[in-house]
């Protein structure tokens, strides 16, 4: 027979289980998950974490800036797409790549010889980073947005979820 400290802990991992997130085919590049890649290599070191607004007015970083190895840097897709824009948003180049599912991803300042309608592979190169949006050190910001929603781009190539420490099970008695 079970004693209670041996089933309560049981009964915890199985209730944490079960609300668990699952991946569907619906949900593209879920959190954790190795669909997206880096856009930068080596993996780049985070200057500037996303940081949303509490309302779609208000200021907010609705992206993250990634530490580049050095200006002219290559920028990659995270994941296949097609480039839906390529211009100068007020200063600075922008190429933005549609991945379909409403998932749109966006670098500046990239320069970039692709136009719109170019198709680009997971990995395939965008453009280069140009020096000056985060001062002296070489940087791109990468954004994610769903529709009109803002996304942490670190959640499509990192398990962002906190870690939940379970106590241990005890030992069935002999």
């Amino acid at each position: 027979m079970k004693t209670r400290s041996a089933v309560i802990p049981a009964l915890l991992a199985a209730i944490f289980l079960a609300l668990a997130p699952v991946a569907t085919a619906a949900s593209p590049a879920p959190a954790g998950s190795a669909a997206w890649s880096w856009p930068l290599s080596p993996r780049p070191a985070v200057l500037r974490a996303f940081d949303p607004p509490a309302r779609p007015w208000l200021s907010g970083h609705r992206g993250v800036d990634l530490e580049a190895a050095s200006d002219g840097a290559p920028v990659t897709a995270p994941a296949s797409g097609t480039v839906s824009f390529v211009g100068v948003v007020v200063d600075r180049p922008v190429i933005t790549i549609d991945h379909g599912n409403g998932l749109r991803s966006s670098f500046e300042p990239v320069e970039s010889q692709l136009a719109a309608g170019a198709l680009v592979a997971d990995g395939g190169i965008l453009g280069k980073v140009l020096s000056g949006h985060c001062g002296p050190v070489p940087c791109v910001h990468w954004g994610v947005r769903r529709g009109e929603e803002y996304l942490n781009p670190l959640a499509f190539v990192m398990d962002l979820r906190p870690s939940i420490l379970l106590p241990p099970l005890d030992p069935a008695p002999a």
